[in-house]
């Protein structure tokens, strides 16, 4: 599997369960070590590299935190390894999330732990964050301020993000990339503003007979026609496409966006993989 994900940017990574998301993380913040290949921050190699490591922080999916620890507590162990651990910044992420600093993370709810480790995580400073399931737990209100963080570190900070999810909803409006992730490999890979710029369903009528042939000039991924009504999957520049068929006089068109599932959905059959059976 090879990706190369740029600095300051939020890469999503959505796949089945067993697809390899979380091991992935794993691999990147230097947990395991990886059993042929490398994984390289800036030409350095992350397994075994403490001055790599503490650049890095990793969210995971099974959160710990110690045996009766506070927030506090968990802060002043995060300081001792991150050296840009900002106090001011966790007491206003606390106040931000509404957390107590001194409660008993053992009696907090699921949700309000997913907090608490973005709440440190976010303190840490770091130049990478990755996150497993980061939305598991939270309620939509909570999921869209987890957001906003994560938003403003990336601008601010210039942080590169790495998220995981089952849902890609989820992260449509969250990443500037997205991978899908199946058997341990990247099968599918693009950046998401090209990605749906760059593929819209079309509805098209003529008067007359016609089929899938007529539309030659344009790069079709699905095609569907029922009577005088095609209905296809274009890929291009939308404006070009529309501009080559209108050309051809049609008495019906309609030019309709795709929401990411959908693109994914065609994307994966091109590629000649069933999208559904991957997520099922």
């Amino acid at each position: 599997m090879n990706c190369k994900i740029p600095n300051g940017c939020i890469y999503g990574l959505v796949g089945s369960n067993g697809a390899g998301k979380s091991t992935f993380l794993r691999l990147i913040s230097g947990i395991y070590r990886p059993t042929s290949g490398s994984i390289r921050f800036d030409g350095e190699e992350v397994y075994e590299n403490p001055s790599v490591k503490r650049k890095i922080v990793f969210v995971p999916d099974e959160l710990y935190f110690l045996p009766q620890a506070n927030l506090m507590r968990m802060a002043t162990l995060y300081k001792s390894i991150y050296e840009s651990f900002s106090f001011e910044r966790f007491h206003n992420l606390t106040k931000t999330f509404g957390l107590s600093e001194t409660a008993n993370i053992g009696t907090f709810s699921k949700g309000m732990k997913r907090q608490a480790s973005t709440i440190l995580a976010l303190s840490a400073m770091p130049e990478y964050l990755f996150f497993d399931e980061t939305f598991d737990g939270l309620d939509p209100v909570m999921r869209n301020l987890v957001k906003q963080v994560i938003y403003n570190d990336v601008m601010e900070r210039n942080t590169t993000t790495i998220i995981t999810s089952h849902s890609l909803r989820e992260l449509e409006d969250t990443c500037d990339q997205l991978a899908l992730l199946h058997k341990g490999g990247i099968v599918f890979e693009s950046d998401i503003q090209n990605l749906k710029t760059q593929l819209f369903k079309v509805q098209v009528a003529f008067d007359g007979e016609f089929d899938r042939s007529r539309f030659a000039s344009v790069e079709i991924l699905n095609y569907t026609q029922m009577g005088s009504v095609a209905t296809f999957i274009a890929r291009g520049e939308r404006e070009g496409v529309v501009c080559k068929i209108r050309e051809m006089n049609p008495i019906l068109l309609d030019v309709l966006p795709l929401n990411l599932e959908e693109v994914f959905v065609y994307e994966m059959e091109a590629l000649g993989y069933a999208f559904g059976e991957i997520l099922m």
